[in-house]
């Protein structure tokens, strides 16, 4: 039996039918994620970085090939997998502490006991514990994430998915939270997959940055991050690592968006 947290997928292909039309999105990924790996995947807008985490979530279930947790096929969503979007989703009516209780909603395993402990537990992970009374009004946009993450992690999934989670935040706060991040990945041990365009964020933050090409997504190359943490953005391995991942994308219609990206330009 595979260790909690391993992600296999094999032969996945994904593709939509509009007006008539096959419109492949993805095609032939086989990738495997190891337990408590932190892993970054990148590409152009077009690539099919979202459809492949909504396929892992079990958002969507209609695709040919197999994407396994633990050895088993995932068919739906389930309590073993967390995800957080680039918007948070908080419930405006519902305080720090009720939104993170919603994640427990369906999670029969827990006793009234072990879920109030986990909700605990979850707003200290995420430091909030001076704010578990207030609103998502009175939250700035990084407090607002923290909370998305403790929400995600509350039923202790084994795989945490994040879709350009820090993508719309400063980038004074996304460094912030990408320490956070890293933080919790070690406190917690959990399997991680991160969505973003920001190639410096996916050096920051990963083992390994799979690099993916367009219509149809492809994986075109999974690249090792071999640096010491924390990691040193200004050393000349790090821009290194930048440059030679740059280099995917600037013959590409849109290297203008990765580009853009990387330089705090809205892409």
């Amino acid at each position: 039996m595979p260790q909690a947290g391993t992600l296999d997928i094999q032969r996945l292909h994904k593709h939509y039918t509009v007006n008539g039309a096959t419109l492949n999105v993805l095609e032939n990924i086989e990738l495997s994620i190891r337990p408590g790996e932190f892993i970054a995947i990148v590409g152009a807008s077009g690539c099919g970085k979202s459809t492949l985490l909504r396929l892992i979530i079990g958002l969507d279930t209609e695709y040919d090939g197999d994407i396994f947790l633990d050895g088993r096929r995932i068919r739906d969503t389930g309590l073993d997998r967390g995800i957080v979007f680039q918007e948070h989703r908080l419930f405006p009516w519902l305080t720090v502490r009720k939104n993170i209780e919603t994640g427990l909603l369906n999670n029969t395993r827990f006793s009234e006991e072990e879920k109030e402990a986990s909700v605990r537990a979850h707003i200290e992970l995420v430091g909030l514990e001076a704010f578990e009374s207030a609103y998502p009004h009175q939250l700035s946009g990084g407090m607002a994430q923290r909370v998305a993450i403790a929400r995600a992690l509350v039923n202790r999934p084994e795989v945490l998915l994040l879709d350009e989670p820090f993508g719309a935040l400063d980038a004074f706060t996304r460094h912030f939270l990408q320490d956070e991040l890293l933080r919790i990945s070690a406190e917690e041990g959990i399997t991680m997959a991160l969505v973003t365009h920001d190639i410096e964020e996916a050096i920051y933050l990963a083992d390994r940055v799979v690099v993916m090409q367009p219509r149809p997504g492809r994986i075109k190359r999974i690249v090792d991050i071999d640096l010491p943490r924390p990691r040193p953005r200004n050393s000349d391995t790090f821009a290194r690592y930048k440059d030679d991942l740059l280099q995917d994308f600037s013959a590409g219609a849109h290297a203008e968006e990765i580009i853009e990206s990387n330089s705090g330009q809205p892409a």
